[in-house]
């Protein structure tokens, strides 16, 4: 499983915003360029962002991003899933209908518990403690 690059951008970009401290707006410009995100496609993952209640964003000459929530607010979980959805490692993670298999399968309660280990990493890793360098 890999995350999408939109993701990685996004989490780069909360993360950007998030060393810069509560209540500090930076222009789209200088978020794309420092986190070398191409300006068009930054534009897209912030309105995402934006509609899942993560960021701000203002127009105008004193506009740009910021974060809508503390960074000890925002999990890498909230990141990834407002761009990707909901993670599922396989089909019948999230649908166990989706197999005929899953009552006999052996890989079934494998894919669960691994299911269950990576969100609640992604889910407990937020960005204060990403911007301040400690680990979860």
């Amino acid at each position: 499983m890999q995350i999408t690059r939109q993701a990685d951008y996004a989490i780069r970009a909360v993360l950007y915003l998030s060393r810069l401290g509560v209540n500090q707006r930076a222009a789209t410009s200088t978020v794309a360029q420092e986190q070398h995100i191409p300006p068009s496609f930054l534009a897209k993952i912030i309105s995402q962002l934006s509609i899942a209640g993560l960021l701000h964003t203002s127009r105008g000459a004193r506009g740009g991003v910021s974060l809508a929530r503390d960074p000890k607010d925002i999990s890498l979980l909230d990141v990834v899933e407002a761009i990707d959805g909901p993670i599922n490692l396989n089909e019948c993670v999230g649908d166990e209908t989706a197999c005929d298999f899953t009552d006999e399968c052996p890989m079934h309660p494998i894919w669960m518990e691994a299911q269950t280990v990576l969100v609640t990493k992604l889910k407990v890793t937020n960005f204060s403690e990403l911007s301040n360098g400690h680990k979860a």
